[in-house]
């Protein structure tokens, strides 16, 4: 509420001046002061509750949660706090996360700054930690770097002790710095890699002996201790063009960009360079430019969206939607909402048949009733835009059956087509209505078959089957992706694809 009433009356002022605005302020300041007990008061805050996710799924969760890549620095900069206190330092810090949390993906406060008021300060930072709400994770800058126990103690210290679920870290020491810092899943890191500072070049630049520059060997080598999917890099928003050349060298990392606002890195060309190909995969840090604002809310606010704006205006987005193979807008959201949901992703990937894949694609992951209502309109959509007639649609067990049945529901939503459904199951029943088919008749009817994606055509042949047992006629498959796999070919024969081998 305070948050609220704090943000609403800073939007209604232009000045932060202005009488009214600081008679709010200082009401809300002492209301603030009556409710946070003192720093010796309060205990040491407990280690956050494990999600069972690994540390940059809750990155991306959050993310997805927050429609948001904005990171909120957390800096109480001497000039920002009176006095200099600790309490102050906190209570800076906690208005900011109190007023920006809507907005942000995750927040991070800069230790050092807590740290230099002393060991009052140090409970602040934990207090300041255990401010931030659930599900937002918190980013300690910390900057780590040292090997063995003594790794392991500063690993403790920011996961345990401070509450916080990542940590930045040097990788000066190589693997012995960075590893005791990574066995848990669900505790991470982001190693320094080109960072946004002036001097950045003087050591990050150097060619090394294998040919790379020192900044490239750090990012190819994380990629190879990231096992556990805890490891991201700090890559400077003030250097687009390196950003770029590290996003095609680790194509799936995440990467946290300082550098913009008070540094002068330029948002959307960040944006463009660091985001992976699903949208995700950065997050931008913004600190003074949001907690100097005249309302920081506001200002997260209008980050968040400019950053958004960027996602959307990357040149990949532009392809899709243009030239001779352009896509239809509900195709192109389609595609969006895949890898936003992680449905659609791209690495090495070993399919069932001992392929290897540069991609994976899970229908299963559409698991969230806002993502299957999406789905069910754009297959909704191919169906209309195709002209093919039929009277029921046929979901295969077991991702063909939600697929259906959200279709089925679009259908009459968008054009008031009142569409019947069925589905089969694995094992026929014996009692009840029995037999292995669920849903409207098919009986004479036209069918038109819902699947997630053909590989073989192995599932559509036998959902064919089932058809033709039942005394329906198939009429066509809809498909969300066609993975144009070949077959045949054997003894001179015409190799075909998987649609070409479905009768």
């Amino acid at each position: 509420y305070q948050r609220r009433v704090r943000g609403t009356s800073e939007a209604m002022y232009s000045s932060a001046q202005d009488p009214v605005v600081d008679s709010i302020h200082a009401a809300l300041d002492a209301l603030e002061a009556r409710r946070r007990p003192a720093l010796a008061a309060v205990d040491p805050p407990k280690p956050r509750e494990s999600s069972g996710l690994s540390s940059m799924q809750q990155f991306h969760a959050r993310a997805i949660e927050a429609d948001s890549l904005l990171c909120v620095g957390l800096d109480p900069h001497a000039a920002d706090i009176g006095n200099g206190t600790a309490e102050e330092a906190r209570d800076f810090c906690v208005r900011l996360i109190e007023q920006t949390a809507d907005y942000a993906a995750c927040f991070k406060p800069n230790s050092a700054f807590f740290e230099r008021i002393g060991p009052e300060g140090i409970r602040a930072l934990e207090q300041v930690i255990a401010a931030v709400p659930a599900g937002i994770p918190v980013l300690l800058d910390a900057k780590r770097g040292d090997i063995g126990s003594t790794a392991a103690a500063y690993a403790d210290a920011a996961f345990q002790t401070a509450g916080a679920a990542a940590v930045t870290v040097s990788p000066y020491l190589g693997s012995d710095g960075v590893l005791p810092f990574v066995k848990d899943p669900g505790q991470g890191i982001f190693l320094l890699c080109r960072t946004s500072n002036p001097g950045s070049a003087d050591l990050q630049e150097l060619e090394l002996k294998n040919g790379k520059t020192l900044y490239e060997t750090v990012a190819l080598e994380a990629h190879k201790w990231n096992t556990n999917d805890n490891i991201g890099l700090v890559v400077g928003a003030t250097h687009p063009e390196v950003m770029a050349h590290v996003r095609g060298l680790v194509p799936e990392m995440w990467f946290l960009a300082p550098g913009i606002g008070a540094q002068g890195g330029d948002l959307e060309a960040t944006v463009h360079a660091g985001v992976r190909a699903d949208g995700f995969g950065l997050l931008v840090n913004v600190s003074r430019g949001i907690s100097r604002a005249p309302c920081p809310r506001t200002a997260a606010q209008e980050y968040q969206r400019a950053i958004n704006a960027a996602r959307m205006s990357k040149p990949v987005v532009e392809t899709l939607t243009s030239g001779a193979a352009a896509l239809q807008d509900y195709q192109v959201e389609f595609i969006q909402l895949a890898l936003q949901h992680q449905v659609l992703r791209f690495g090495d990937f070993t399919l069932k048949s001992g392929r290897h894949s540069p991609y994976f694609f899970n229908a299963g992951n559409f698991k969230t009733g806002g993502a299957l209502a999406k789905v069910g309109e754009f297959y909704a959509r191919t169906i209309l835009n195709s002209g093919i007639e039929f009277d029921v649609l046929f979901g295969p067990a077991y991702k063909g059956i939600p697929l259906a049945a959200t279709t089925s529901v679009a259908m009459y939503n968008l054009f008031n087509n009142d569409v019947p459904y069925t589905f089969n199951r694995k094992e026929a029943k014996d009692h009840g209505e029995g037999g292995s088919l669920v849903g409207a008749s098919v009986e004479g009817k036209r069918v038109l078959i819902l699947d997630d994606v053909i590989t073989a055509g192995t599932a559509i042949r036998e959902t064919m089957s089932i058809l033709k047992a039942a005394n329906a006629t198939a009429v066509g498959v809809v498909i969300a992706l066609d993975r144009q796999e070949q077959t045949g070919g054997d003894n001179g024969g015409e190799k075909l694809s998987a649609i070409q081998g479905v009768p």
